[in-house]
């Protein structure tokens, strides 16, 4: 349901385009320049090594292509290439979500001889001084941020992916050296799975259902690394030093948080397509939508921002006091508890995923992904991340000291990739939107997880500092160290709401009671011999497991899905910091007794005295 009254967006019309063109060696040509520029969020496809023929391998691509297409809508691109092994040859394969510039410009991007050709999902937000920095001066084919990768792998060779700025998922096969190169974003905010093919090949996609039926074993391919055919080996290139709690020293530097943000939101609106900001009235999204909002001058209302939760979630009227306050022009969408259940299928196919917090927090956004593409907005700014770097979950109040939490907050960093980061990108690309995420930039993880952990312990009520999690960013953006004001005062103060929980209370609810209505005793009571591996152990998890099986049938699938126990978003280790924890099976925030609204409350009336409750 829309609460806001729509306003049509004219855009022009896209044009499919049905191919990249090969360059000549000579320069590319000036029409091509103009045509293509940042060719960002998509989908790829790529095999090496295959035993298929030509013609064979082509059909095969372009079939798989149509599965990762929602992706990609704007173009398509397949490049085949003989290998140096006979009888065997390679491919590359893209669907293009174009975000900067025209209709043309589709990949696959090769280099100035044209015998590398690379397919890439991805923003290089460093594009210009990586350019600058080659010694070959040549022009560029295309005006795209990713063409300077090709080029940089001529160069630099296997260092080029430690060189990149942003957030990518792409594959290069150079037909002259026969070399095979993948690489993957520091944190993974764009999705990449390989597999190893029935004939031995080598298989790549930005989304698992595309290969997993041509695969003895399909895998997730991890972020920070790359693979080069060389070495055949995956090898780390992010090794931030802070992952060692003893290098997590700095003293508290608000001013150098508040500017090393700023500077992540700001790189990140390279766009030449309407963008908004997914606004959820927590304070991450209400940070990021300040910042944005303020770019626009005296002209905020030209900002779009989007909320989505049941009639009265705490979200819906949050967001709506953070946009009356920015001046946006915000758009208010709710679902009803039927519309969440009657997606869940829909969400865990575009998802991959059996994880009971993914899925509850993916569906709104998939539902909500869903109306704002209908606006014609193609790029979203979102705030995910700012949890797990600065200690927001509401389980953090227990932690027991500083080395502790840190070394939670880089746990949970390392497989942010299997949780939010997969939720973001694929709950939005399921309908051609792209998410891009400030509080993941590099530059600004390093500001905050160098600085002594002490700043992100919670004190509790009554504490002059440290009083709510999150302190350190609020405090970074309050009133009184910037002389400028970015939120209302309970805005930038409130309590941490996980989104599953901020879209309204009765959508856990209910998916929870229509799970356990659905699923009988008998069958819940199988559930260690239908699902050995990851045994779920309520009946919404072992709802969604069913669900997944259905979809994806093949072991290797489920292995992709992580696994263990978890309260409130937390690691299986973190659990240890509370006895009362053990056994429990519930991931939401309501789950942990500092929440206001936590199940402890509702049957007491008041939270916890034994956690920290936050101000």
């Amino acid at each position: 349901m829309l609460r806001h009254a729509l306003v049509a967006l004219l855009l022009p019309c896209a044009v499919r385009g049905f191919g990249a063109v090969r360059p000549t060696r000579a320069a590319a040509s000036h029409v091509a320049r103009c045509l293509a520029s940042s060719i960002s969020a998509c989908g790829i496809i790529a095999v090496f090594e295959s035993t298929m023929t030509a013609d064979d391998l082509r059909l095969r691509a372009l079939q798989l292509q149509r599965m990762i297409r929602h992706r990609g809508p704007d173009g398509s691109g397949v490049h085949i290439t003989e290998s140096a092994v006979p009888g065997r040859r390679h491919v590359v394969a893209h669907e293009r979500l174009a975000i900067n510039g025209g209709v043309g410009g589709n990949q696959p991007l090769f280099s100035h001889d044209g015998v590398a050709a690379l397919s890439i999902n991805g923003e290089i937000y460093n594009h210009k001084e990586l350019r600058a920095q080659l010694a070959d001066k040549r022009e560029f084919a295309t005006g795209s941020d990713c063409e300077v990768v090709v080029h940089g792998f001529r160069e630099w060779g296997l260092d080029v992916a430690s060189k990149l700025d942003g957030d990518f998922a792409f594959v290069i096969v150079d037909e002259k050296t026969g070399e095979l190169y993948a690489a993957r974003d520091q944190i993974g905010v764009n999705c990449l799975y390989f597999g190893y093919g029935h004939d031995g090949s080598l298989w790549f996609a930005s989304e698992m259902k595309a290969i997993v039926g041509q695969c003895e074993r399909v895998m997730v391919f991890p972020p920070g690394h790359y693979y080069s055919s060389k070495t055949r080996q995956l090898h780390r290139y992010y090794k931030p030093d802070w992952q060692d709690a003893a290098n997590a020293k700095q003293p508290l530097d608000l001013a150098a948080v508040r500017e090393a943000f700023k500077k992540a939101v700001s790189k990140r609106l390279m766009a030449e397509v309407p963008y908004g900001v997914l606004l959820s009235g927590g304070l991450d999204s209400s940070i990021v939508a300040s910042l944005v909002a303020k770019s626009y001058g005296a002209e905020p209302s030209k900002l779009k921002t989007f909320s989505v939760g049941l009639e009265g979630a705490p979200d819906l009227v949050a967001a709506q006091r953070v946009a009356d306050f920015l001046g946006t022009d915000h758009y208010s969408f709710t679902f009803t508890v039927q519309e969440g259940i009657d997606a869940v299928s829909d969400v865990i196919y575009h998802l991959e995923t059996y994880d009971v917090t993914t899925i509850r927090a993916g569906t709104p956004l998939f539902l909500l992904a869903r109306k704002i593409k209908g606006l014609g907005i193609k790029m979203v700014l979102s705030g995910e991340g700012s949890d797990e770097a600065m200690a927001g979950y509401l389980y953090f109040h227990k932690a027991p000291n500083a080395q502790a939490l840190h070394e939670e907050c880089v746990r949970k960093l390392d497989k942010l990739h299997l949780y939010d980061c997969l939720r973001a990108n694929k709950a939005t690309m399921a309908w051609g939107l792209e998410v891009r995420v400030p509080f993941l930039d590099t530059e600004f993880l390093d500001v905050v997880m160098r600085t002594d952990p002490e700043y992100k312990l919670i004190k509790g009520k009554g504490a002059s500092t440290q009083f709510l999690e999150k302190w350190m960013m609020r405090k970074a953006f309050d009133e009184d160290q910037t002389g400028e004001k970015f939120l209302p005062h309970d805005v930038l103060y409130r309590q941490k709401e996980q989104f599953s929980d901020g879209v309204g209370y009765s959508w856990i609810d209910g998916l929870k009671a229509h799970c356990e209505r659905v699923i009988t005793d008998e069958e819940f009571a199988s559930a260690s011999q239908r699902f050995p591996l990851n045994t779920p152990l309520t009946k919404e998890a072992y709802y969604g497991r069913s669900l997944f099986a259905g979809h994806f049938p093949q072991w290797s699938a489920a292995a992709t899905v992580p696994g263990g126990p978890s309260i409130a978003c937390s690691s299986s280790a973190a659990i240890e910091w509370d006895a009362s924890w053990k056994g429990m099976a519930d991931p939401s925030g309501r789950a942990i007794g500092s929440h206001d609204s936590s199940y402890q409350a509702a049957k007491t009336g008041k939270p916890a005295e034994t956690a920290a409750a936050a101000a």
